[in-house]
């Protein structure tokens, strides 16, 4: 028996909570998440969220020309505007939902500046902002009767007429998302959950890399659904590598850094102890995270270390305490005191810039499915993020899907033609290494060949090596009952698969994509 509402919602970050809240004045909404609620890239966002507060020494003009800027002239003109136009009003919404930004003395938010930027318009909570955003947000969903959690549901693939017998192409007109087929984790059984109206907000796909900030539910699964349901995927070649990400052996995800902390005045320095992001850009440790996470990158390969350093240890220590709690108690953990010693960084996979296309009204390119968020692509960031652009991209663009599906919702139906999953003559898998290797291969292929620097060699023989997997992993998935693992291994391969083929695509070095056969006049 299908269970039936209104609104889907997959994923429970910014985009999806807040998308959840507005429409659930209209009708009934259905939170899917991985694992729990708040295992999300929301959750570990350290930094903040990007906005025009300070009217007397910031505005809009000065905020869409930093975006413009760190975007590497590819932003799409009417998402910059409209992001930043809207960003004040959402804040004003995150307030009424009881998030707590930190404020100065005299009562104004205490602003912080990252890389990129202008002037000072990071709105934060202390170094944990995301947390402090996704813990409000969790408080106002459980408190709303017409919000449903099935947390442990894993989105398998979202349903469209190809589940109804049609033959669905890249160029068959007005594909139709009637909802998805979900695993309960639990019980192992595979629900179909039916929606008038579907928003993906999964996140990002961090996991395809050997290292990432992100956490380990980021495998780019609403990006892979919309890629095998026919739908319109772009930009994926940038791929925003985080440039300060503690390095600490086996650590699995890796420990951000956050931007703000060098904003607050943190040097990068060699392993020998000597700062060198002046060599680099005129901007030093504040230029865009690809100038830096390039510069770090290739001081590592001069070095042979693994690693380069952060230095705060000049700045006032009680002060550096106060500011960063999380880092600080995170790295004495690690018997690092950062008043005092330098912290090992390197950089590691962080943001996507592309994701599933969407229009100013976070619409994808199939009927009644919408995407916010990280797998989302409204043209914001073009070739690179600007820091902290993407809390506010994505409860801006999560604003719009729901002004958006609430007019629309009135109008729609439920399917009820769908037919259960069929997972007819499949089996459980004889061997799970065949999964887990197959996974550590992906990763593989992917940091060593279509990482920081790349060229068209390499693009090609990650390629060569990821279609045998797919074949292998195709195969096996085929004969398989469904797992979380198996679905996952197929998503990082579709994933890894639309960055290897946009990046091949594009015979030029912009922004997050730098390749060593077209390199960038001036650059390195």
């Amino acid at each position: 028996m299908a269970k039936q509402f209104d609104f889907l919602v997959i994923g429970s970050g910014i985009a999806g909570l807040s998308f959840a809240l507005k429409v659930a004045k209209k009708g009934s909404v259905a939170i899917l998440c991985k694992t729990s609620l708040d295992d999300t890239n929301t959750t570990l966002a350290q930094g903040g969220i990007s906005s025009v507060t300070n009217t007397v020494l910031d505005n809009y003009e000065k905020h869409i020309q930093d975006t413009l800027i760190a975007g590497d002239g590819i932003c799409e003109l009417s998402a910059v505007e409209k992001v930043v136009k809207n960003a004040p009003a959402q804040i004003q919404q995150l307030l009424e939902w009881g998030v707590d930004f930190d404020k100065s003395q005299d009562g104004t938010f205490d602003l912080h500046r990252e890389g990129g930027h202008s002037e000072f318009r990071i709105l934060h909570h202390k170094d944990r902002t995301g947390a402090e955003i996704q813990q409000s947000l969790i408080k106002c969903i459980k408190n709303n009767p017409n919000i449903h959690v099935f947390e442990h549901h894993f989105a398998i693939d979202i349903i469209t007429q190809h589940h109804l017998g049609e033959i669905v192409t890249r160029h068959t007109p007005n594909i139709e998302c009637y909802g998805v087929y979900a695993l309960n984790q639990k019980n192992r059984q595979i629900d179909t959950f039916l929606g008038k109206i579907t928003l993906l907000a999964t996140g990002g796909i961090g996991n395809v890399y050997k290292t990432t900030t992100n956490p380990l539910v980021a495998t780019g699964d609403g990006i892979a659904m919309v890629h095998r349901a026919r739908g319109f995927i772009r930009d994926m070649e940038f791929v925003q590598f985080h440039p300060t990400a503690l390095y600490y052996q086996g650590e699995r995800p890796s420990f951000l850094i956050t931007e703000a902390i060098r904003g607050y005045g943190a040097e990068l320095r060699t392993i020998a102890g000597k700062e060198f992001m002046h060599k680099y850009d005129k901007r030093g440790s504040l230029a865009p995270r690809d100038i830096v996470a390039r510069a770090i990158d290739t001081e590592m390969k001069k070095s042979g270390s693994e690693h380069v350093y952060l230095d705060i240890t000049h700045k006032n220590a009680e002060e550096t305490k106060e500011h960063f709690p999380t880092i600080y108690k995170k790295c004495l953990s690690l018997g690092i005191d950062i008043t005092k010693d330098y912290i090992p960084v390197a950089p590691a996979a962080h943001y996507l810039c592309g994701g599933i296309a969407v229009n100013e009204n976070a619409e994808s390119s199939i009927l009644r499915l919408y995407a916010a968020g990280e797998c989302s692509c409204t043209g914001l960031h073009g070739a690179n993020r600007l820091a902290s652009n993407s809390l506010i991209e994505a409860i801006v663009y999560a604003d719009a899907a729901a002004k958006d599906a609430v007019k629309k919702i009135d109008n729609l139906k439920f399917n009820q033609s769908i037919p259960d999953w069929n997972d007819e003559g499949t089996r459980l898998p004889e061997e799970m290494i065949l999964i887990t290797q197959s996974f550590k291969e992906v990763q593989q292929i992917m940091s060593s060949y279509v990482g920081i620097v790349r060229s068209n060699l390499r693009l090609k023989r990650a390629m060569s090596r990821l279609e045998i997997l797919f074949r292998e992993t195709e195969n096996l998935f085929n004969r398989s009952v469904v797992s979380r693992e198996i679905c996952e291994l197929r998503n990082i391969i579709s994933v890894a698969y639309l960055i290897i083929k946009q990046a091949s695509m594009r015979k030029e070095s912009r922004g997050l994509h730098y390749t060593i056969d077209y390199p960038q006049k001036n650059n390195f």
